[in-house]
């Protein structure tokens, strides 16, 4: 079944300096719909996220102050984005987002956020970008209603999910594992249920090696009723945050691997995009446009 995508109808609160990542949250479902990938009847607009829900993943506390303006300035610097409405709206949405994308991939097979990812979000802080933990709160969401018995999450941005493992560090439920720069953000690492840690510049073949061998692994030993992806295109070489030297290609098939297995297993997935920093917003939108061909010939 074709894949359905999720547009959290995005607002721009964003820090100077960093516009391009944002930017590609509009281009993204633009390139889709143009390259006839998805259509408009494809993608789903989400209205914000209830803080019950959120409550199941993150600390009530912290959720409040950041709903209501009153993270302290420590906090607030940690996210690295100044508090605002509009912030709280676009995170909620975003959040909200991968909930209904999970609902609709234990139907469809798969579903995608055009955003989402935000996986430097724990159970009481957040950092590097990330306010609320849109694949946490959905996974714990499938898991309280009894949706699936076992989550993997699969986070193969080139920054640890510190977040996402700090959140189920004592889930058995939820099993975590994370592929990403040993020597890059978060200097500080929490401890992923599985951590493989790469050397700045690995290239296709280590990364994809190491890759295709842990998968099948993975779903042997976890048996997952469901797999969240994060699919974070900054393992590209052109990244200015990645520091790894991996290519289009490698990117693409990286993105075949994980897809395939899911298929394959009839296991239910959703997609969320994750990093991508190339100076050129063009390769970014062309890295995150490939998931999703990959998904198109797959499913």
């Amino acid at each position: 079944m074709f894949p359905v995508a999720c547009h959290p109808v995005y607002v721009h609160p964003v820090p100077p300096g960093h516009r391009f990542p944002m930017e590609k949250y509009e281009l993204l479902p633009q390139q889709l719909l143009w390259e006839g990938i998805i259509t408009p009847d494809d993608i789903f607009a989400p209205e914000p996220a209830a803080l019950e829900t959120i409550y199941a993943a993150h600390q009530k506390e912290y959720v409040d102050r950041f709903v209501n303006g009153l993270l302290d300035p420590g906090e607030a610097r940690r996210i690295g984005f100044e508090q605002s409405p509009l912030l709280v709206e676009r995170e909620l949405r975003l959040v909200q987002g991968t909930l209904e994308g999970a609902l609709r991939a234990l139907d469809s097979g798969i579903a995608f956020n055009i955003a989402g990812g935000t996986h430097h979000a724990g159970y009481d802080f957040g950092e590097g970008f990330c306010m609320l933990n849109d694949q946490a709160v959905a996974a714990q969401f499938l898991i309280d209603k009894g949706y699936v018995a076992q989550v993997l999450i699969i986070d193969l941005d080139v920054h640890q999910g510190n977040g996402t493992a700090h959140i189920f560090r004592e889930e058995s439920r939820v099993f975590t594992f994370s592929m990403h720069g040993q020597h890059n953000y978060p200097f500080h690492k929490e401890k992923s249920d599985l951590d493989i840690g790469l050397d700045d510049g690995t290239g296709d073949v280590p990364y994809l090696s190491l890759l295709e061998e842990a998968l099948p692994a993975l779903i042997r030993r976890v048996n997952p009723g469901f797999i969240f992806y994060q699919a974070g295109v900054d393992i590209l070489a052109s990244d200015k945050m990645g520091r790894m030297a991996c290519t289009k290609d490698g990117c693409r098939h990286r993105d075949e691997l994980v897809l395939s297995a899911a298929h394959k297993h009839g296991i239910p997935l959703q997609c969320s995009m994750g990093g991508g920093y190339s100076p050129d917003i063009r390769t970014i939108v062309e890295a995150h446009v490939q998931t999703y061909r990959v998904a198109r010939d797959i499913y």
